[in-house]
């Protein structure tokens, strides 16, 4: 998933511009792929590795801002670099809180681009990673009985095994015997480590009144 050239997909109805930077990115041993809309790029099938896209705010049709909605809503992995000649502060400021890398004016200097693209493909890795983590985790807990699972959000919060027998009235043993096959079965051997997989697998707690 994590290929050594990452994926820049540049989406400008300026061919010149999608021209200049994508022979720029391609320098630096990027894959470029380039689109003239917002409707040619959502007809391409789901990218799941890593990249970015360089998007024109002011693109024909769909809106660079209304394109950015979009992915937003499809859970779009990819970190999203805006270009623009005719930006202001309030919609760049829009862009950036919706997770926007960077939003640069025209004309920018390729070296700041290929900066933002850096950073952009770095953070997508990281949110590649936490999605698997995420998926792994999920697996793990949902291999759980559904005893287990009751036990497990007891657990995250800290509680004693003997907290956890009078919360379920049942023999202290009987909470050793499941806390036993609920690390065996994650893969752990601590009360932190079954936190952090509950927590990516989005556990919910039992409130804990002690």
């Amino acid at each position: 998933m994590n290929s050594i050239h990452p994926t820049v997909f540049i989406i400008d109805d300026d061919s010149s511009i999608r021209r200049s930077l994508s022979l720029y990115l391609m320098s630096y041993d990027y894959t470029v792929e380039t689109y003239s809309s917002s409707e040619e790029y959502l007809e391409r099938v789901p990218f799941q590795g890593p990249g970015c896209i360089i998007l024109d705010v002011n693109l024909k049709g769909r809106t660079g801002i209304e394109l950015q909605e979009e992915l937003l809503k499809q859970n779009s992995h990819l970190p999203i670099i805006f270009i623009t000649g005719f930006g202001d502060i309030r919609m760049s400021v829009e862009t950036i809180k919706k997770g926007a890398v960077n939003f640069l004016e025209k004309p920018f200097k390729e070296e700041e681009l290929l900066k933002s693209v850096s950073e952009a493909v770095d953070l997508c890795r990281k949110i590649i990673e936490e999605k698997d983590e995420a998926i792994l985790a999920g697996r793990l807990v949902g291999s759980l009985t559904p005893r287990e699972t009751e036990i497990l959000k007891y657990l995250i919060t800290g509680m004693l095994n003997k907290q956890i027998a009078s919360e379920l009235s049942i023999a202290e043993h009987t909470v050793k015997l499941h806390r036993h096959s609920i690390c065996d079965k994650l893969g752990v051997k601590s009360v932190p480590e079954i936190i952090r997989i509950a927590d990516r697998a989005g556990v919910v707690p039992i409130k804990n009144n002690y």
